[in-house]
């Protein structure tokens, strides 16, 4: 199994050669920043940041009919968890 510490920066991580050691990068960096937002990972085609861009780092919500309901600013300061929960709660709540 894949043992990592959290980086002081992204570019302190390997690339992952695996979709396993991308999890595990995904999982550490989850428990350590506690941001409270459940961490997803892309296949290692890359397809999901292909199609929305998510690079650096950004939080989408979509809704039930596949429209964006929530579109984060760039990460790492555009990166809300709590923006993500109000837009969420406010979803939820139509």
């Amino acid at each position: 199994m894949l043992k990592l510490t959290i980086p002081q920066a992204a570019t302190d991580v390997a690339q992952p050669k695996t979709l396993d050691e991308r999890r595990a990068v995904a999982r550490s960096c989850e428990e350590a920043l506690q941001y409270g937002v459940r961490t997803w990972v892309d296949d290692m085609d890359d397809g999901v940041n292909e199609a929305w861009a998510a690079w650096p780092t950004r939080l989408y919500l979509v809704d039930r009919e596949g429209k964006v309901a929530y579109a984060g600013g760039l990460g790492p300061y555009g990166f809300k968890p709590k923006a993500l929960e109000r837009a969420i709660e406010e979803l939820l709540a139509r």
